[in-house]
């Protein structure tokens, strides 16, 4: 998620109430600024990046294949593709 999601009921007290790790920096206007793993946040950059790639492949963003083997070698094809350019 994003700064955009910043709802302290909906989404940030479910993530405390199981351990989980804030991983998003607050809204720049927002009164209560929370900590954050700043590394963390940017692999996030870098994950998001690779989906939008990836999602330039048509068969992969319409989902042609109807198995799911053969959706995952689509996606492990178009992977392959990336890391190679």
């Amino acid at each position: 998620m994003d700064k955009a999601y910043n709802s302290k009921d909906r989404v940030i007290d479910p993530i405390h109430n199981i351990n989980g790790q804030i991983v998003m920096p607050s809204k720049s206007n927002a009164i209560d600024q929370r900590d954050y793993d700043q590394h963390l946040y940017k692999a996030r950059h870098l994950i998001e990046n690779f989906f939008a790639k990836l999602k330039q492949y048509r068969g992969i963003a319409t989902r042609y294949d109807k198995l799911a083997q053969n959706f995952l070698s689509a996606i492990y094809l178009a992977s392959i593709m990336i890391w190679l350019n």
